[in-house]
């Protein structure tokens, strides 16, 4: 009796016992919201994992200005009521009105995350279909882990069902057998037994069968109403969406019979999105500077191209300079152009109108959308005005060299402004690499280590004193006006001489009138970097657009701070032209904010510009608006890996001019990717099934490591292309176009 009470499944330890993901907590905080305005008051809500704030309580039912997933999120505690919540690369810096207050908040948000963190822990990402929101898949593992295991009572019962039934069925026939025997009694005595057994097994099957119907049926009306409601807005949407892109169509007909009436409609167009801005906790009031001149100070600049040299006697394609020792030496000159852009006519509301709410890099799409250049190549194209770093490493100040390392970080979105196509999702290790010694330096290699988050590993060093190395998954969702697109992970650049290394991450880029309007590209969020071996930061925010807004499109902010905390450079311009910084000579408190808080107006020096863009090459307009060293990228070159984003086929055609063809070659190379990726996916499962090591997909010229720093998982180059480049050794290579 007491082996069969240990045998059955117990009636609170029988499957997974969900953590409760109601409202836990909710109250006002502190927020950090920018070194203008400090910390500001905003309404907190902590409910299925999920950290939200709102401005007021008001808003509640309209305007969520951020949500944390704790799952992923990282908790610290600072000073005297202060915490720091960490995710997706971005820091948010909170503060409670007392000491009691702060502890209630810490103990809520540590509960929340051990929840979500057990609620995701067997969610597989896998899968083509993009993943839900990552409170639901977790819960969904949940009750799945839940019904399998009522399903283990279930046959366990079964069995025990099975077993003392039949020796019931024996002690039956022994006892037939028995009729007026001595043993008789005893008989009798073991029956019953056996019988009662028999009894509490069957009313253990008949509970575990109700728990396991009650699971079932209460989430399968979760779901239910769930998917229904999902379906509802979708098809909402739909029609939505729809309607507008008849009453587009019928704007561009009615336009193309009378221009002259409608005369500046798409201008209008993008006044439909400042209510978007609203999502920002951004800068309401801007600094008050008071300007003290002093004299001027030298600036540097650099040719907006480096093709200003001389040529005679030489290639048509090569010119000759000479160095300190008067030794004749060749340069190549790059291309200044490519084939102008086909003008073709696409039905984009056909494509994209079963894209909406979906990760942009698991849809197929045509090469109408593209650009002829691969993501690797455009993470590359940071380096347009890599000569920020080279005066940046001479620096002797290093709260100086932060701002140049600032506006450097600045500078890779001006190549953006008019470039509202997408470059090319890069093949599963695909290479690129960029050699600019002989003309700034410094040499680039890139490759794709995953498709599925789509990351790649880009690794730069240079003879001028520096090092750039970054780990990049893009994160991409179409939301029906507009298509937002978030690079995930940091970005790391250390001086050789000082040692100095500095940490920051890249903000939002989104792409507005997706359907209606001209398209048009904003850069919103903010910019923390970090001088992690002086411990100096400089916070940078882009202002997103705002139709009604007084400030300057394209609006960027900064202030240096020193290790102590003392604001030391203010910096300004925008992400589109130039930037500029201002030493701080004094600082006063100045008047009231708007939400009450005092402003502090800082005296500074005359401004000095850091950086400044260079202008477009001519004829831009038809070559995707690219620019000098983006014109350059996919030019031919002797000597590169199999895997270079220049041999792809579908990107050399597009680039050409041939769409039809390259469409061709594109869902080819797609094509193969994914039976590749199924193949890898069987070889998976048949070592798992042998009880085989499983090794997944080896990138070839990066590996996995954990960053000193930052204690982050990124993809580290580990050496060995440009040694294999020297003795055209590519052997390890894999045929992926």
């Amino acid at each position: 009796m007491n082996e069969l009470v240990k045998s059955l499944p117990s009636p609170t330890l029988a499957g997974l016992q969900l953590p409760c993901l109601q409202e836990q907590h909710k109250g006002w905080l502190f927020k950090w919201t920018n070194y203008l305005k400090g910390y500001q008051r905003r309404w907190f809500v902590l409910s299925n994992g999920l950290l939200s704030y709102y401005r007021t309580q008001a808003e509640m039912g309209h305007t969520c200005r951020g949500t944390i997933p704790l799952a992923t999120a990282h908790i610290e505690v600072g000073d005297t009521c202060h915490l720091v919540l960490t995710s997706g690369g971005r820091s948010y810096h909170l503060k409670a009105m007392s000491e009691a207050e702060c502890q209630r908040w810490i103990t809520a948000l540590q509960q929340a995350k051990t929840n979500a963190t057990l609620l995701m822990h067997h969610s597989d990402d896998s899968g083509d279909e993009g993943p839900g929101p990552q409170d639901d898949r977790g819960l969904t593992q949940g009750v799945l882990k839940s019904l399998a295991s009522k399903l283990d009572d279930l046959s366990t019962c079964n069995e025990l069902i099975g077993k003392h039934g039949a020796a019931l069925q024996r002690s039956l026939s022994e006892l037939e057998e028995l009729r007026g025997s001595a043993d008789n009694t005893d008989r009798v005595k073991a029956v019953n037994e056996r019988a009662t057994l028999f009894r509490i097994t069957s009313n253990a099957m008949i509970n575990a069968c109700r728990d396991f119907l009650d699971v079932a049926e209460s989430h399968s009306r979760r779901w239910q109403k769930a998917l229904h409601h999902e379906r509802e807005q979708r098809h909402h949407l739909e029609e939505t969406i729809e309607q507008l892109a008849k009453q587009h169509n019928s704007l561009e007909r009615a336009w193309r019979e009378s221009p002259s009436s409608y005369t500046g409609v798409e201008e209008g167009d993008a006044s439909d999105e400042n209510d978007e801005a609203e999502f920002f906790d951004a800068m309401e009031e801007s600094p008050a500077f008071i300007t003290v001149t002093t004299s001027g100070e030298t600036q540097h600049k650099r040719s907006g191209s480096s093709q200003s040299m001389m040529s005679g006697g030489v290639p048509s394609d090569w010119t000759h300079h000479e160095n300190g020792t008067n030794h004749m030496q060749l340069r190549r000159i790059r291309r200044s152009r490519i084939p102008d852009k086909p003008n073709y006519s696409l039905n984009l509301w056909s494509i994209m109108k079963n894209c909406i709410g979906k990760d942009l890099s698991r849809i197929p799409m045509p090469v109408n959308f593209n650009e002829p250049l691969s993501m690797l190549q455009r993470l590359t194209e940071d380096l347009e005005y890599s000569e920020l770093l080279d005066r940046a490493a001479r620096c002797d100040s290093s709260l100086e060299q932060m701002c140049l390392v600032a506006a450097f970080s600045v500078s890779s979105y001006s190549t953006t402004v008019h470039r509202t196509a997408k470059p090319f999702n890069p093949l599963l290790g695909e290479t690129y690499e960029l050699d600019r010694q002989e003309e700034f330096g410094y040499r680039s290699i890139c490759e794709q280590v995953s498709h599925h988050p789509p990351a790649a590993a880009h690794h730069v060093t240079s003879q001028r004193g520096w090092s750039l190395w970054q780990h990049i998954t893009i994160d991409s969702k179409f939301r029906g006006k507009y298509i937002s697109v978030m690079p995930l992970g940091n970005i790391h650049l250390q001086f050789h001489s000082s040692g100095n290394h500095y940490v920051w991450s890249k903000v939002t880029s989104t792409v507005h009138n997706i359907i209606v309007g001209k398209l048009w590209i904003d850069q919103s969020g903010d910019i923390d970097i970090v001088n992690v071996t002086t411990k100096d930061t400089c916070r940078l925010k882009f202002s997103p657009y705002s139709y009604f807004s007084r400030e300057v499109p394209r609006k960027v902010t900064g202030v240096v701070e020193d290790r102590d905390g003392t604001a030391r450079y203010i910096l300004s311009g925008t992400w589109d032209e130039k930037m500029e910084s201002s030493k701080i000579v004094d600082s006063s408190p100045g008047g009231g904010g708007s939400e009450g808080k005092q402003k502090t107006v800082y005296q500074t020096r005359q401004p000095k510009l850091l950086w400044k863009k260079y202008p477009l090459p001519e004829n831009a307009e038809n070559m995707h608006f690219f620019s000098s060293l983006a014109l350059t990228l996919n030019e031919p070159e002797e000597g590169t890996a199999p895997t270079d984003s220049r041999l792809r086929p579908d990107q050399r055609l597009m680039e050409e001019g041939l769409w039809d063809e390259a469409n061709a070659q594109k869902q080819r190379l797609e094509e193969r990717q994914r039976l590749e990726r199924k193949k890898r996916e069987a070889q998976a499962n048949q070592a798992l099934e042998e009880g085989q090591d499983i090794e997944g997909y080896q990138s070839m010229w990066f590996e996995k490591r954990t960053e000193e720093t930052t204690g982050e998982t990124i993809y580290v180059y580990k050496g060995g292309y440009w040694e294999a480049k020297d003795r055209q050794d590519w052997s390890q290579c894999q045929e992926i176009f």
